[in-house]
């Protein structure tokens, strides 16, 4: 057993630990509930990890995991809050202005809201298509969807998106009802 957990820490939890974590994170926008999320992911790939047949990559199978296990959690808990305190990961050693820090948390609200609008499969797909970068085909597998399915979701998804997010005169970013 000592030889396969340190394979599955090398293989699994080292190279999609920030991954899951931030797919949690954006789903519960709450850091204590988004690491317990991310243990209970993990604690449920190393149980299930000899029944992975390799048919999708392992950070898709990794992904759906945690996919269900937030979706689980959502059914035991009733409640929705969407989307983290920040969407982008930050580089180490990324000097940011004042400026850019106030631009970016005016944005960060306005995504938030038109996010939060969206109904959940709208949500899913941009999350895991603009937000994480997930291709069509990872996206579909991750949800248990076709990729016909996840194109015209996330083209609707972001239609819905634009009507709510809007432009004033001067370029500022604002969110309509």
């Amino acid at each position: 057993m000592g030889e396969s957990r340190e394979a599955f820490i090398r293989d699994v939890y080292q190279p999609y630990h920030q991954d899951v974590y931030q797919y949690c994170l954006y789903f519960t926008n709450n850091i204590e509930e988004a690491n317990d999320l991310t243990q209970e992911t993990f604690v449920k790939a190393l149980h299930s990890i000899g029944s992975f047949q390799g048919k999708s990559s392992t950070r898709t199978w990794i992904i759906s995991i945690a996919r269900n296990t937030t979706i689980d959690f959502y059914r035991k808990r009733k409640f929705q809050r969407l989307l983290p305190e920040k969407w982008r990961r930050e580089q180490p050693g990324d000097v940011v202005s004042p400026a850019d820090l106030a631009d970016k948390g005016a944005d960060w609200e306005v995504l938030q809201l038109a996010l939060s609008s969206l109904k959940k499969d709208y949500r899913q797909v941009v999350i895991l298509r603009a937000l994480k970068d997930f291709s069509v085909r990872e996206t579909a597998e991750i949800l248990g969807w076709t990729e016909s399915k996840v194109r015209v979701t996330y083209h609707r998804a972001l239609q819905k998106m634009k009507l709510s997010i809007g432009h004033d005169t001067e370029g500022v970013i604002f969110y309509e009802k």
